[in-house]
């Protein structure tokens, strides 16, 4: 599978792996870039969009709220550099991908790279 730039993995992160997502309407603390949606409107929106089962959406939500503790807790991280936190998220993002994968179809994987696809597209234009 081809890889988006850092750019695009870190607003993926933030996003939690989905695309065109509206997160909640809340202010981001100011020294924060990305305001995370909480794991249950993430879990909605993969559903939404991947038609995910109740099966892989009990198997979905712990993942999502690993990365999701994990890119917060990079994020926190106020000891390193905007490239090291990127390099985290970006690493965060990856291990979640990839556990997600291990039980979707092959149709879903299709749906999740059309996802990245076109918010690694979104992400270009913001360039």
């Amino acid at each position: 599978m081809s890889r988006v730039g850092w750019l695009g993995q870190a607003v993926l992160a933030a996003s939690v792996v989905v695309a065109p997502v509206v997160a909640q309407e809340k202010a981001a603390p100011p020294d924060h870039a990305m305001v995370m949606p909480d794991v249950d409107q993430h879990l909605k929106i993969l559903t939404e969009k991947l038609e995910l089962n109740a099966e892989q959406q009990e198997k979905a939500r712990p993942i999502l709220k690993g990365m999701q503790d994990a890119v917060q807790k990079d994020m926190d991280d106020k000891t390193q550099t905007p490239d090291q936190v990127r390099a985290k998220v970006h690493t965060d993002f990856m291990k979640a991908d990839k556990e997600l994968r291990e039980f979707l179809t092959e149709e879903q994987k299709t749906k999740l790279d059309d996802m990245e696809k076109q918010m690694h597209h979104e992400s270009s234009d913001q360039k």
